[in-house]
């Protein structure tokens, strides 16, 4: 999906390159071409509040001067510079309101075209401002790659180094088994060891009772603290 985005935005640098090229060659003016109709207007100051909406309005600055026609056509044209702006609406002062005002129509709710060199002067320093924000998006896209793709190489390492060190805990584990194993199977030998001592051992003792010999035949009885009537048997 990334890699989609970042050929899109090679293809729209390319053609965004191109069509400055075009342009530049003969449909400039067409950047500076606009319309309104106007909403208010104070002929004793000389302004006229215009609704206006397209996208590159935003380029107009206040202080940019204009020019401005009625419907029947640019033969006649008017001056004019903005004072103020906003989203929907621009603010112009006509120096010579009452000159324009003989040859074009100008009334509320009236349809006007406009043209502003100063706009299409904004709109070229916009259109290189563009191409260094689009370089700078791709430079930065590249690394957003870059990164990603470190991101997803992580989850492969994770999975890499689990594996690895499952195989040597499980090998370790069998070490410890055997190594448990072998200590009972000691310990198993010697308690058999021990047993079978243990049972030769009473076996001797109880033939060792069984074949003891006294020093004497003789038995000493309750009488034999008694010299005068003891006497052995």
């Amino acid at each position: 999906m990334v890699g989609l985005k970042l050929f899109s935005l090679v293809v729209f640098l390319f053609l965004a390159d191109a069509r400055s090229a075009v342009l530049t060659q003969g449909q400039t003016k067409r950047l500076g071409l606009f319309s309104g109709r106007i909403s208010r207007i104070n002929e004793e100051a000389g302004l006229i509040r215009l609704k206006i909406d397209f996208v590159n309005m935003k380029y107009l600055n206040k202080r940019d001067q204009l020019e401005f026609w009625d419907e029947r056509g640019p033969d006649l044209k008017c001056k004019g510079y903005v004072i103020g702006k906003s989203n929907n609406y621009l603010l112009l002062k006509v120096p010579e309101f009452a000159y324009c005002k003989r040859f074009i129509y100008t009334a509320e709710g009236g349809y006007m075209m406009l043209f502003s060199q100063d706009l299409v002067n904004n709109l070229k320093m916009g259109k290189e401002l563009l191409k260094i924000l689009l370089k700078k998006r791709l430079a930065l896209n590249s690394r957003l790659l870059k990164n990603q793709k470190n991101l997803d190489n992580h989850i492969e390492k994770v999975n890499s180094i689990n594996l690895r060190y499952k195989v040597l805990r499980d090998k370790l584990e069998a070490e410890w088994r055997e190594e448990l194993g072998s200590l009972e199977e000691d310990r198993l030998t010697s308690y058999r060891n021990y047993k079978d001592l243990e049972g030769r051992i009473l076996d001797i003792d109880n033939k060792l009772e069984k074949y003891r010999i006294d020093d004497k035949n003789l038995k000493d009885d309750r009488w034999a603290l008694d010299p005068r009537l003891y006497f052995p048997k």
